[in-house]
C-alpha cells in the first residue's frame, strides 16, 4: 500500500471515513489534499494531518467551484470521494422529494461532476475510488431514496471503469460504521443501536472508520482491480 511520491485529492476528507482514509494515505507517503464545504472542518482535519498535507474549501454541488478547484490542484494520482451529509430514513407515505434531490445533488451528482472536473488532471496510471454502501444489497422501509443513491453510484462505477480505461474506478460499499454520520443521535441511541447492530452480525460489532479507510487504500494501491465493488460490512449483506 505504498503511495510515496504520490498525490491524492479526498473530497469529503474532513471526518469520518474521509479523514481516515486521508491519514492513511499520508502514512503511506502520499500528499494528500482534503476538501470539505466546511473551512472548520478543513482546519480541524489539517491538525491531524503531517504538514506536507493541505486543505481546501469548496462546495461540491456547485459545478463552477468544483472545476476551479482542480484547476488550482493541477495533476496528480488517486481520487477519492467519501463527500455525503448524513442520509435519513423517508418512508415513502412522507416522502420530500426536494430532499431527496438533495441527497442526490453531493452523493451522486457531486461524485459524477468531481470525477469530470478532475479528469484533465488524473494521471492516467492513477485511480478512482467512490463510496456506496449496503442499503443498496439489504434496504429496510424508508430506505428508498439511500437504496437508490447506492445502487447508482455501483452502475455509475462499473460505467466510469469502462469509459475512462485505463484509469482505474472502484467503490468502497461499507456497512454500518462508528463515525460522524451518526452524530446527529443522542449519545446512548446512538451506543445502544451500535451494540445492537455489532450483536447481529458475524463480526461481532460494527464497523470503525479506520476498518473502511483500508479498502480504500486497497483500491489506490491494486493496480489490477476496477470496476470493482468492495464491500465491508462485518458480514451484514449476509444475515
Amino acid at each position: 500500500m505504498d503511495l510515496q511520491g504520490q498525490s491524492v485529492v479526498v473530497l469529503g476528507g474532513t471526518s469520518g471515513i474521509g479523514l481516515a482514509t486521508a491519514e492513511a494515505a499520508a502514512r503511506q507517503g502520499a500528499v494528500v489534499t482534503v476538501v470539505s464545504s466546511r473551512r472548520a472542518g478543513v482546519d480541524r482535519a489539517l491538525t491531524r494531518l503531517p504538514g506536507h498535507c493541505a486543505g481546501r474549501v469548496a462546495d461540491l454541488t456547485d459545478a463552477r467551484a468544483v472545476g476551479r478547484l482542480f484547476d488550482d490542484l493541477g495533476e496528480f494520482t488517486h481520487l477519492v470521494y467519501t463527500a455525503g451529509e448524513p442520509l435519513t430514513i423517508m418512508p415513502l407515505d412522507t416522502l420530500d422529494l426536494d430532499k431527496a434531490r438533495d441527497f442526490f445533488a453531493l452523493r451522486y451528482f457531486g461524485a459524477l461532476g468531481a470525477v469530470r472536473a478532475a479528469l484533465p488532471y488524473l494521471r492516467k496510471d492513477g485511480s478512482i475510488t467512490l463510496t456506496t454502501g449496503i442499503a443498496k444489497d439489504r434496504p429496510g422501509p424508508g430506505w428508498a431514496v439511500a437504496a437508490s443513491i447506492c445502487g447508482a453510484m455501483e452502475a455509475l462505477t462499473r460505467a466510469l471503469a469502462v469509459e475512462l480505461a485505463p484509469i482505474r474506478v472502484n467503490v468502497v460499499s461499507p456497512g454500518f460504521v462508528r463515525s460522524p454520520l451518526w452524530a446527529g443521535m443522542g449519545e446512548e441511541e446512538r451506543e445502544r443501536m451500535y451494540a445492537d447492530l455489532g450483536a447481529a452480525i458475524p463480526v461481532g460489532r460494527v464497523g470503525e472508520v479506520e476498518d473502511i479507510a483500508r479498502a480504500y487504500m486497497f483500491l489506490m494501491t491494486e493496480p489490477f482491480a476496477t470496476g470493482t465493488v468492495l464491500t465491508v460490512d462485518g458480514g451484514h449483506v449476509l444475515v
